[in-house]
C-alpha cells in the first residue's frame, strides 16, 4: 500500500537533485502536496534552503526564452499562493494536525529570503538580462492579481503585502538622515530602478491608499528605515496615485502638528523628506516644494506660530540641515521665509545668516537666483550664466506680449542689482548682427535704455561689439546665440523617445498600469530639455497672452509642438482601443505636465496661435485632440491662473476654459464650422470621460460659452435640431475619433444635440441658451462673411425669435410671450454690442452708426420689424395707461444711469458714446414710438413725458451749439407728433397741447424747431394738408410768428420793431437764431431797435448770446467768437440804458418758474457752470485770466 510519508522521505533522501516542478506534478495530481512534502522534513533550515534555491532557478528559467515558460510560471503562481496562504493565515487552523505547524515557519522564511535576493541584487547595482536581473524581475512578477486569484477573498494576500512592504522600508537601514537630504533627488520615480517601482505599482493596487500611508508611518514610528527605500516609494505613490497630493499633503499636516505640538524631531524629518521628494515629481504629481514651504510657514495659521518655543524648534530644525542642503532649498527659504513676529525676528536673521554663509561656501548667490522666482533647478549648483539665458528668454516673450518691460526684470534692477548688472545685462547684450528690422530682443534692450536700465558705458560696448559682429559677418556673432544649440538636440531627442513609449504603452492594454510611471519619466525629459527643475511646477498668478499676433521662440514652439503632436496622437491611439471613460488618468496627468510656470503661458500661446490663426487649416485629429486638451485643462482650472489677453477680448482675466470661449469666434464661415467641430468634440469627449463622476467636475471641465456656441451654431447651421426633440433621446453616444469630414462633423454635431445627457446638459441654467445670449452670438455674425445666405438667415431669425424665444418661459430665458420684453432685450444686447470692445474697429464715424457694429444691420432690422408689430396694437381703451413706447426710454435710461458714476475722462467718454448709440437707434425707430397715444375717444394730448425726460438729462448736455437739437432728432419728434395727433379725434387741440406742455417741460423741442424751421415748416406743411385743408395749429403758428418778428428786425423797411410774440424766450430765441445768421452790420442795426422792447425778451436775449459766447470758445470750430463778444456787450449795454436787473442769470433755480426753470431745460449743464467765465478774456500762454474790459459794468 502506497505511504505519502514514506514517499516523502524517500524524496527528501535526494532533495539535492529534486526539482521544484516534479514536486508541483505530484501536488496537482493529488499524489503528494507541496504542503505534506514540506512538513515531512524535520530540518526547517535544508527546506528553506532547498526551497529558495529553487524559486531562484525557477524565476531565473521564466524570464529566459525557452518553450516551457509557461509550466514554470504556473510552478511558480501554484507555489507563492500555498507559501502566502500557509505563512500569512489569521491564525491556525484547529481542525488541522499540529504536525503541519511547521509549514508557516517555512513559508515566512522562503519569501522573505527570495525579496531580499532580490533587493540586495537592485542594490548591487545589477546589468540588463543578468541571471540575478531575470531572478528579480521574475520573483517581482509575482505580486501581480492573477498570481492571487482564487485566494484575494482571504486576508493572506493583503497581510503578506503589508509585510513585503515592511520587509522593503526596512532592508539594510544603513542611510542616516543627513545622507537623505542629499541623495533623495536620485531616487525619484524616474530615476529608481524600473524593477522597485514596478514593485511598488503592484503594492500599490493591492493596498488602499490610506492603508499604505498609514503602515509607513508605522513602520517610521517603530523601526530603522532604509530612507532610499522610503522616499522612492513617496515617489512611487504620488506618481501612480490618482489622489496623492491630497492624501501626502494630509500626512505631511499630521506630521508637522505632531512634530510642532510636542518638539518631535523625527516628524519633522519625515515631513520635510516627504514634501521634497513628493516635490520632485513636478506639478503633474504634487506642488511645489517653494509653494508648500510658503504656504506652510509664511502665514499666522501656520503650526510655527503657535509659540516661541515652535519658532525656535523649526530653526533650529532648519538650521541644522544647513550644512547638508542643496542650494535650491536654502534660497525656498531665503527668499519665502517663514513669518515670525517682530519680537523673535532674530531667530530668522541669524537662520538667514547662516544659510548666506552656506551659499557663499558653495558658490552660490542668493542674487543669482532667477528673476522669476525659480531656484536654481538645473542641479544642485547653477550656472549662473545659464540661469540668466532663462531669465533673458523668458524676459524677452513677457516683453513681446505685453510691450512692456517686465515686472521683475525693473524689481531686479533695483533690489537685486548684483544680478542684474553681473548676469542678467551680459546675458540680454551678447554681441550679435543686429536685424535690420528691430526683433524682440533689440525692443526690449532699447526700452531698457530709455528707462536708464543699462548703464552708458555697457550700452556703448555692446553697440560697438555688434557693430563688429557686423563687419565680420555672421562668424563675428558670439557663440552661444545661436537660434538651435546643438546641447538642445539629446535632450529633445529623449524626449521623443519618451512621448513614444507612451504611445506603445496606450496602444496595449496590458501596459496600462504603466502610463502613469511614464509620464514620470516624460516629465523628468521635458524639466531637462527646458531647464525647468521642481521648483517649476509652481504656476505664475497671471499669464499675460497676445491674442492678436502670439509669438513664441523656436525652441519653446518646437517642445510646445511636440507635446501638443503626441498628446494628439496619444488620444487617437487611446481611443481606438477604448472609450474616453476608460483610458485612465494618462491624460489629466499628461495636461498637468503642461501646467508648469514656464511651458503654460507657452502651451497657451501655442493654442492661440492654432485655433485663433490656423484654425481652418486643422485637421479633424488635431481638432479632437485639442479640443480634449482643453476639457483637462478645465479639469484643472482651481489650479491655474488667470490669463490676461489684448483686445479684442475684455481687459479682465479669464479662466483658462473661458479662454478657449474667446478663441473661438462664430462671425464667418470659416470660424463657424471650426467652433461648432471644436465645441462637439469638447463637449461630447466630457460627456463621455466623465460620465460617471460628480457633475462638479463636468462644470469646471466646460466652458458655458462653449455650450451656449454649440447650441447656437447646431440650431444655426442644422435646421433638423429647430424640431421638437425626441421623446425618447438616445442615452449612450459612441465616441468615434477617426477623421471626419464636414458633413460628418454636422452628423455628429446632430448626434451630440440629440443625446440625452447633452440635454440634459444644456438644461442647466448656467448652460441653456438664452434669448440674450443667442443675440450677443448673433450679433457677431458678420453677413457678408456668413454661412447663410441672406434669405436663409432671414428665415432662420423669424424662427429664433417669434417660435423659439418669444413663446419660451421667462425662466428659461425665453419672453413669456411678451413682444414688448422682446423688444427690449434686443435693444439691450444691441446696444451692448455697439459698446463692446469687437465694434471699436470698425470704423471712426464719431456718431457710431449700428451699420458700423457687426451683424447689428440684420439684428436691428429684426427690432424694426417687432417695433412694427407693436404699432399694429389695438389703442388703449379707456382707463388704461398705455405703456407703448416706455420700454425705449426705460433701457436708455438704465444704460445711462449705470455710466453715472465714474467723472474720469473714459468714463465720460464711454457715456457719451453710450448715448450718441441711443440717439441713433431712436432715429432708426418709428417716430411715433416717442409718443404714447391718446385713449380710444379722447382728444387728450399724446404723452411724451420719456422722450422730453430724456431730451431734459441726456440729449440737452449734447447740444453745443444754439441750444437746439440736432436736425434730425428734431424732424423725428415732429414726424411723430402729427403721426400720433392725427390718430386723435382733434388733431389740431393734440398738437396744441403737446406743444403748449413743450413749453414748460422741454422747451428745447421749440427752440430747434426754430433752429431747423426752414427745413422742417415744408414737411409740416405737407403732413398737415394731407389731413386738413385748414393752417397749421396755432402753436406751430406761433413758432412762425416768432420768425416773422426776428425777420422784421432785420428788415430795413422799419425803424421800430414791432412788440414781440409771447411767449418772450421763444421770440428771443428766434431772435437770437436770426442774428447769428445774419450779416455783421445787420447785426449792429437790429440790436439797436432792442430798446423798444420787453425786460424778459432783452434778458432771455442775452441769456442765449451768453451761450452762444460759450460754444464760440469751447468749439474749436467756432472762429468768430469776436463777433459773439460784441454782440453780447451791446445787449448788455441795453440792458445797462434800462436798469434791467440781469445779474439774476447766475442765481438760476429752478424754482424760478420762468427765468430760471426755462434756461435750466435750455443749456448744457456745462455751459451753466461756466457762465460766470463768460465775463473772462482768453488769456495769452502764461498769462492770468482776466476780466474782458469791453463790458460796460
Amino acid at each position: 500500500m502506497f505511504s505519502r510519508v514514506s514517499f516523502c522521505r524517500e524524496l527528501w533522501k535526494i532533495q539535492n537533485s529534486l526539482l521544484l516542478e516534479a514536486v508541483w506534478h505530484l501536488h496537482v495530481q493529488n499524489i503528494v502536496s507541496l504542503q505534506e512534502l514540506l512538513e515531512s522534513q524535520a530540518d526547517v533550515q535544508a527546506v528553506v534552503a532547498w526551497l529558495f534555491r529553487n524559486l531562484r532557478l525557477l524565476c531565473e528559467h521564466i524570464e529566459a526564452p525557452c518553450p516551457h515558460a509557461d509550466i514554470g510560471r504556473a510552478v511558480l503562481t501554484d507555489t507563492v499562493r500555498l507559501l502566502v496562504l500557509s505563512g500569512f493565515q489569521k491564525g491556525v487552523d484547529l481542525r488541522r494536525s499540529v504536525k503541519l505547524e511547521q509549514t508557516p515557519q517555512v513559508a515566512a522564511a522562503v519569501l522573505g529570503r527570495m525579496l531580499t535576493f532580490a533587493l540586495e541584487a537592485l542594490a548591487g547595482g545589477m546589468k540588463e538580462e543578468s541571471p540575478e536581473h531575470r531572478t528579480a524581475r521574475g520573483w517581482f512578477s509575482t505580486f501581480s492579481g492573477h498570481t492571487y486569484r482564487g485566494i484575494i477573498s482571504t486576508d493572506s494576500p493583503k497581510r503578506f503585502f503589508f509585510h513585503t512592504l515592511t520587509q522593503i522600508l526596512t532592508h539594510k537601514p544603513v542611510l542616516k538622515v543627513s545622507d537623505a537630504v542629499q541623495m533623495q533627488r536620485e531616487w525619484s520615480f524616474a530615476r529608481s530602478h524600473p524593477l522597485l517601482t514596478g514593485l511598488y505599482r503592484r503594492l500599490l493596487v493591492a493596498l488602499s491608499p490610506e492603508e499604505l500611508v498609514s503602515h509607513m508611518q508605522e513602520v517610521l514610528e517603530t523601526c530603522e528605515v532604509n530612507w532610499q527605500h522610503v522616499l522612492s516609494c513617496v515617489s512611487a505613490m504620488v506618481v501612480c496615485l490618482p489622489d496623492a497630493q491630497q492624501l501626502v499633503t494630509g500626512w505631511v499636516a499630521r506630521l508637522l502638528a505632531r512634530a510642532f505640538g510636542s518638539c518631535d524631531l523625527d516628524s519633522m524629518v519625515t515631513a520635510f523628506l516627504v514634501v521634497r521628494q513628493a516635490a520632485l515629481e513636478g506639478p503633474s504629481a504634487f506642488l511645489s516644494y517653494a509653494d508648500w514651504f510658503q504656504a506652510s510657514f509664511s502665514s499666522t495659521r501656520g503650526p510655527h506660530g503657535s509659540s516661541k518655543r515652535a519658532l525656535v524648534f523649526l530653526f533650529k530644525f532648519l538650521s541644522d540641515l544647513v550644512p547638508f542642503e542643496a542650494p535650491r532649498y536654502l534660497q525656498v527659504h531665503i527668499l519665502h521665509p517663514p513669518l515670525v513676529p517682530s519680537r523673535y525676528r532674530s531667530l530668522l536673521t541669524d537662520y538667514v545668516s547662516l544659510a548666506r554663509t552656506r551659499l557663499a561656501d558653495l558658490k552660490v548667490s542668493i542674487e543669482n537666483t532667477g528673476l522669476y522666482g525659480a531656484p536654481l533647478s538645473a542641479g544642485d549648483v547653477a550656472e549662473p550664466h545659464s540661469q540668466a539665458s532663462q531669465d533673458v528668454e523668458k524676459a524677452i516673450t513677457v516683453f513681446m506680449q505685453t510691450g512692456k518691460i517686465p515686472a521683475a526684470v525693473l524689481e531686479a534692477s533695483v533690489f537685486r542689482r548684483p544680478y542684474y548688472l553681473s548676469h542678467f545685462l551680459p546675458a540680454l547684450l551678447t554681441p550679435r548682427v543686429l536685424p535690420a528690422v528691430p526683433d524682440s530682443r533689440a525692443a526690449l534692450v532699447e526700452s531698457l535704455k530709455r528707462a536708464d536700465k543699462i548703464p552708458p558705458s555697457l550700452y556703448s560696448s555692446y553697440c560697438q561689439a555688434c557693430a563688429a559682429a557686423a563687419e565680420m559677418g555672421p562668424e563675428g556673432a558670439a557663440p552661444g546665440r545661436k537660434e538651435e544649440p546643438r546641447s538642445a538636440e539629446e535632450p529633445l531627442g529623449l524626449l521623443t523617445a519618451a512621448l513614444g513609449e507612451l504611445r506603445a504603452l496606450l496602444t496595449d492594454p496590458t501596459q496600462h498600469d504603466g502610463l502613469l510611471a511614464q509620464m514620470a519619466v516624460i516629465s523628468e525629459r521635458l524639466g531637462a530639455t527646458l531647464g525647468l527643475g521642481e521648483d517649476d511646477s509652481s504656476v505664475e498668478p497671471v499669464v499675460q497672452l497676445s491674442v492678436l499676433a502670439p509669438e513664441l521662440e523656436g525652441q519653446e514652439q518646437r517642445v510646445v509642438d511636440l507635446l501638443l503632436t503626441s498628446f494628439c496622437q496619444n488620444l487617437m491611439a487611446a481611443s481606438s482601443i477604448a472609450p474616453p471613460d476608460r483610458q485612465g488618468p494618462w491624460a489629466t496627468c499628461f495636461v498637468k505636465t503642461l501646467c508648469r510656470r514656464r511651458l503654460l503661458p507657452a502651451v497657451l500661446t501655442r493654442l492661440c496661435q492654432l485655433l485663433g490663426h490656423q484654425g481652418p487649416s486643422l485637421s479633424a485629429s488635431h481638432v479632437l485632440g485639442l479640443a480634449a486638451l482643453a476639457v483637462h485643462l478645465g479639469e484643472s482650472r482651481s489650479a491655474l491662473p488667470e490669463v490676461h489677453v489684448g483686445p479684442p477680448t475684455p481687459a479682465s482675466g479669464l479662466p483658462v476654459p473661458e479662454l478657449f470661449d474667446s478663441l473661438l469666434p462664430c462671425g464667418t464661415k470659416e470660424s463657424s464650422v471650426l467652433c461648432l467641430k471644436f465645441c462637439t468634440a469638447a463637449i461630447s469627449y466630457a460627456l463621455c470621460k466623465f460620465s460617471s463622476q460628480s457633475c462638479d467636475i463636468l462644470y469646471s471641465c466646460l466652458s458655458p460659452g462653449l455650450i451656449k456656441k454649440f447650441q447656437f451654431l447646431t440650431l444655426r447651421l442644422l435646421s433638423e435640431a429647430r424640431d421638437a426633440p425626441l421623446e425618447e433621446a438616445p442615452a449612450d453616444l459612441p465616441w468615434r475619433p477617426p477623421g471626419l469630414p464636414s458633413a460628418d462633423w454636422q452628423r455628429a454635431a446632430l448626434c451630440l444635440w440629440r443625446w440625452r445627457a447633452f440635454q440634459e446638459l444644456s438644461a442647466q441654467d448656467r448652460f441653456h441658451l438664452t434669448y440674450r445670449d443667442w443675440l450677443q452670438l448673433e450679433l457677431e455674425i458678420q453677413p457678408e462673411a456668413d454661412l447663410l445666405s441672406d434669405t436663409e438667415r432671414w428665415d432662420f431669425h423669424q424662427w429664433a425669435l417669434h417660435q423659439h424665444f418669444l413663446p419660451a418661459p421667462c425662466a428659461v430665458g425665453g419672453c413669456d410671450g411678451d413682444l414688448e420684453t422682446a423688444c427690449s432685450i434686443l435693444l439691450d444686447a444691441l446696444m451692448d454690442s455697439c459698446q463692446s470692445s469687437r465694434s471699436y474697429d470698425h470704423g471712426e464715424n464719431p456718431d457710431l452708426a449700428l451699420g458700423s457694429c457687426t451683424g447689428n444691420r440684420d439684428v436691428f432690422s429684426r427690432l424694426q420689424e417687432m417695433v412694427g408689430d407693436l404699432e399694429q396694437g389695438p389703442v388703449a381703451p379707456l382707463g388704461h395707461s398705455p405703456s407703448r413706447g416706455h420700454f425705449l426710454f426705460t433701457v436708455f435710461r438704465r444704460r445711462l444711469q449705470a455710466l453715472a458714476g465714474g467723472g474720469d475722462m473714459a468714463t465720460c467718454l464711454q457715456r457719451q458714446r453710450e448715448l450718441l448709440t441711443c440717439k441713433r437707434i431712436l432715429l432708426g425707430l418709428p417716430p411715433s414710438l416717442l409718443f404714447s397715444h391718446p385713449q380710444e375717444g379722447q382728444p387728450a394730448t399724446p404723452s411724451c413725458d420719456n422722450f422730453f425726460h430724456f431730451v431734459n438729462s441726456e440729449l440737452r448736455n449734447l447740444c453745443f451749439h444754439d441750444c437746439a437739437l440736432t436736425h434730425d432728432i428734431t424732424v423725428h419728434f415732429f414726424r411723430g407728433l402729427l403721426n400720433a395727433c392725427l390718430r386723435s379725434s382733434d388733431p389740431a387741440l393734440a398738437a396744441d397741447l403737446t406743444l403748449t406742455a413743450c413749453q414748460t417741460q422741454c422747451p428745447l423741442v421749440l427752440t430747434s424747431a426754430l433752429l431747423w424751421w426752414p427745413h422742417l415748416e415744408p414737411e409740416l406743411h405737407c403732413r398737415w394738408r394731407k389731413w386738413s385743408q385748414g393752417p397749421l395749429p396755432p402753436e406751430l403758428q406761433r413758432l412762425q410768428e416768432a420768425q416773422r418778428f426776428a425777420r422784421s428786425l432785420l428788415s430795413l423797411d422799419t425803424d421800430v420793431a414791432s412788440p414781440a410774440p409771447g411767449p418772450a424766450w421763444v421770440s428771443a430765441a428766434g431772435l437770437h437764431l436770426a442774428v447769428r445768421r445774419a450779416r455783421k452790420e445787420d447785426t449792429v442795426r437790429v440790436l439797436s431797435k432792442l430798446d423798444g422792447q420787453r425786460e424778459e425778451l432783452l434778458v432771455f436775449l442775452f441769456a442765449f448770446s451768453l451761450m452762444g459766447l460759450l460754444s464760440a470758445h469751447l468749439s474749436p470750430q467756432a472762429a468768430d467768437s469776436r463777433r459773439a463778444l460784441d454782440t453780447c456787450a451791446e445787449i448788455l449795454g441795453c440792458l445797462q440804458r434800462r436798469r434791467v436787473p440781469w445779474p439774476r442769470l447766475f442765481q438760476l433755480t429752478e424754482a424760478d418758474a420762468g427765468l430760471g426753470r426755462t434756461l435750466l431745460l435750455l443749456a448744457p449743464d456745462q455751459h451753466i457752470r461756466l457762465l460766470p467765465a463768460a465775463f473772462y478774456r482768453s488769456p495769452s500762454r502764461g498769462a492770468r485770466p482776466r476780466l474782458c474790459c469791453q463790458w460796460p459794468l
